[in-house]
């Protein structure tokens, strides 16, 4: 019943194993981003760790929680649907996550639910799951086993790694800075101590998530903390050179382009850490980006990408793009695609913008009309997916790294370093045996798409 839904494109259903032989079952229902399935995942934690099961089905639950996602309309609209199931279903329902920052916008259409909290409130959760099954007076830790690594969401060869909490800037379209609040990040020892557990249960690739990676460590001065017996600086360079050591994929997403990025594109031509970057550039014209209020709106990104790219020729970049933001002209537009075709970006997504309740965006003058919105939406996958095809193109022939995520009778699927898990391309291996998941093979790229990779092992 448990499921994750890491990006707008799909939902990926995540069954959660669970022990048959207790009553004391709470059934979970994950909505959102990868940052919203790893609070999911310390919920998941601290209740197992309490004596919980975790129910595969709402008949199996004497108690559902809901995590849910309030960032745009449609995913608010889905989480009041999970709710509305989840009540009808099973009838008590605990409520979750950033939609339940506005509890009346909850309570107002699901009066039946039997607690609401904000993200991040793992105790109130917690507390809230004693209200309605207080844990076995009979639970032993000792032998109501935790794996080290904690309750995970993902398969077992990749996992989510979040360094922190919400974010300090104002981006006039967002309103995750009102829901998770301002940029709180981890102690650099408690990132890598829960990394080390990761790559020792067994995680090949840890997706180093947060609300903006690059901003890591800034509110507590980048302080020095010490992991196995050395220091480590709290920024995203000290934590980057730690997380290297580990031996595994490192892999980067939310990264704002300031400057002090450059310095991780050594790390990536030495192989160190992934050569790919997720970055959310937003738009191309400096009018637009002004208007959003975006951070290093001022930056030359065409010339960061091509010196990127020339330090580390492998490099993969991703990013996100909204059109049709307030005040967006034709000539906006037109730069943006001018943007795209230039620097070349290997994955990209693009959203239409919405009105999201809330957020300032909706008091600038310039609404763009909804047909527009969808020609220019058209427009920009148009050109994307030709520089797509182009850049996947290039690839054939050449033999690349390729972790396996799924066996089939037909053969097996699986990444390259190029793709994140649930939002990046695929590299496809017909009629091969003997892999299992987790597996890291090489491969020789035989076809491409416009999206994805074919190929045979080496």
């Amino acid at each position: 019943m448990s499921e994750h839904k890491p990006s707008s494109s799909g939902t990926t259903p995540n069954p959660v194993s669970s022990s048959q032989s207790s009553s004391h079952k709470v059934g979970f229902v994950s909505l959102g981003c990868p940052k919203a399935l790893v609070d999911s995942e310390r919920i998941l934690t601290q209740l197992r760790m309490e004596g919980y099961d975790i129910a595969p089905s709402y008949d199996d639950a004497e108690v559902v929680v809901v995590n849910t996602c309030g960032f745009i309309d449609s995913a608010k609209q889905e989480s009041l649907e999970a709710i509305g199931e989840a009540l009808q279903e099973n009838g008590k329902v605990i409520v979750t996550g950033c939609m339940g920052a506005d509890s009346g916008s909850i309570t107002s259409i699901h009066p039946g639910v039997l607690h609401v909290s904000g993200p991040q409130a793992y105790e109130e959760v917690v507390s809230a799951v004693h209200e309605v099954m207080p844990p076995k007076q009979n639970h032993d830790p000792f032998t109501d086993l935790v794996p080290p690594q904690g309750i995970k969401l993902t398969p077992r060869h990749y996992a989510y790694l979040k360094i922190s909490e919400g974010c300090n800037h104002r981006c006039t379209f967002c309103i995750i800075p009102s829901m998770r609040g301002k940029l709180v990040s981890r102690p650099v020892d408690q990132v890598l101590e829960e990394a080390s557990r990761l790559a020792d249960a067994g995680v090949k690739e840890l997706l180093v998530i947060s609300q903006d990676t690059s901003a890591y460590g800034v509110d507590i001065m980048y302080r020095t903390g010490f992991w196995q017996g050395r220091p480590v600086k709290a920024d995203m360079q000290g934590l980057c050179e730690a997380l290297a050591d580990l031996g595994i994929w490192v892999r980067l997403h939310y990264v704002y382009p300031y400057p002090h990025v450059d310095r991780i594109i050594p790390l990536m031509a030495e192989g160190r850490v992934l050569p790919y970057l997720d970055i959310p550039f937003q738009h191309a014209s400096p009018s637009v980006l002004k208007a959003m209020k975006r951070p290093a709106a001022t930056e030359d990104n065409l010339a960061r990408i091509r010196c990127w790219r020339e330090t580390c020729p492998e490099l993969t970049i991703r990013s996100t793009f909204i059109v049709g933001f307030p005040g967006e002209t034709d000539d906006d537009f037109e730069r943006l695609l001018d943007f795209m075709q230039q620097a070349e970006l290997d994955r990209v997504g693009c959203f239409q913008y919405s009105p999201v309740e809330g957020a300032r965006s909706n008091q600038l003058e310039g609404r763009v009309p909804d047909e527009i919105k969808q020609e220019r939406w058209e427009r920009f996958m148009s050109v994307q997916q030709e520089v797509s095809a182009k850049r996947l193109s290039a690839k054939v022939g050449q033999t690349l790294d390729v972790l396996i995520d799924e066996i089939s009778a037909e053969g097996a699927v699986g990444r390259s370093i190029a793709d994140a898990p649930e939002i990046d391309g695929l590299v496809y291996l017909d009629e091969v045996t003997g892999l299992q998941v987790g597996d890291l093979v090489r491969v020789k790229v035989t076809a491409a798409d416009d999206y994805d990779l074919y190929g045979d092992l080496c």
